[in-house]
This record gives structure tokens, C-alpha cells and sequence, in this order.
């Protein structure tokens, strides 16, 4: 792929999954939160990918990921937006607010600024849903900048696809 903004290895990972998804028939959908968008920014950065994405939900806010993906007020006060509960929530809401196959999310704390005790900068919780098959869910703990955060983010969330591509 040329003149991509995102790097060769995480275009090439990317085909390969939207190759899989036509071969299955299945469409993804993203909901995110600490990557802004970077996500389905990824997925839609290759040719022909509009045959395998549905859409994708920016939840930036406690609101939004509750009014746009139904995650409950209750799991945002008891658990935190960064948690496995609200990634769950929200990959599971994606699809419920979709006709996509499967929903993969992601909340985390990018940083610099954000971080409290229990939740360093670094942390993500991601999760991918699927309607045959149990929602995934990994706890990353990344080093660096905001942007080096970010982006090893976006490629775990790959990893979580392909994990779930693999029960289909």
C-alpha cells in the first residue's frame, strides 16, 4: 500500500483481515474511545474496505458511550470507563446499534494526563463482540506517548479481530 499515514506492517495486517471478513461474509463494526477513531480510520485506509466495515462509534465521553452504546450509567460508576466491564459494554452495544457481524472496542487511558492510581497511563481494555460466538476481552498495558499508546492500541484491537475471526 503507498502513502498510507498508518505504518506498512499494520496495513498489511489489516488486509489480511478485511481478506478474511469478504471470505466469511462478515462486516465489523468499532467503538471507541482513547483511539478516537484510529480504529476504523485503520480498517477504512484500504481499498475496498467499504464490502467489510459498517461503521464505528467515537464514545469519547461517559454520555455518548452510554446514549450511542447503551453501556449503563451503573458499570461507569462502579467500574470506571476504563475497565473490562465498559469495554464489554461497549463492544456489545456497537453491535446491538449495527447489523455488524462483530464490534470490537476499546477505553484506555492514552494519557499524559487522565492517569489515577488503578489506572496508569497506558491502560486499554479491549473487547470484541460477536453474535455466534462469547465476547473477547484483553487488558493491555502500553508505554510510552499518547501517540505510541495509541497506535499499539489500534494493533492489539487487530489481534482481538483475528482472535474472533478464528471462532467464525
Amino acid at each position: 500500500m503507498v502513502n498510507s499515514i498508518f505504518p506498512l506492517e499494520i496495513n498489511n495486517r489489516v488486509s489480511g483481515i478485511l481478506k478474511l471478513c469478504k471470505q466469511k461474509g462478515v462486516t465489523i463494526v468499532t467503538a471507541e474511545s482513547c483511539t478516537g477513531g484510529l480504529i476504523a480510520g485503520c480498517l477504512t485506509e484500504v481499498p475496498g474496505s467499504s464490502a467489510v466495515i459498517e461503521g464505528g462509534f467515537v464514545t469519547y465521553s461517559n454520555q455518548a458511550k452510554m446514549s450511542m452504546l447503551s453501556v449503563k450509567l451503573e458499570q461507569l460508576d462502579q467500574y470506571g470507563a476504563v475497565s473490562e466491564e465498559v469495554a464489554r459494554s461497549m463492544a456489545e452495544g456497537a453491535l446491538g446499534s449495527s447489523k455488524a457481524d462483530i464490534a470490537i472496542a476499546c477505553t484506555g487511558v492514552a494519557g499524559p494526563g487522565g492517569a489515577t492510581d488503578t489506572k496508569p497511563v497506558g491502560l486499554v481494555h479491549l473487547s470484541c463482540a460477536s453474535r455466534q460466538h462469547p465476547t473477547l476481552h484483553k487488558k493491555c498495558n502500553f508505554s510510552g506517548e499518547r501517540s505510541t499508546i495509541r497506535l499499539a492500541t489500534v494493533n492489539a484491537a487487530f489481534g482481538l479481530i483475528e482472535a474472533q475471526l478464528n471462532l467464525i
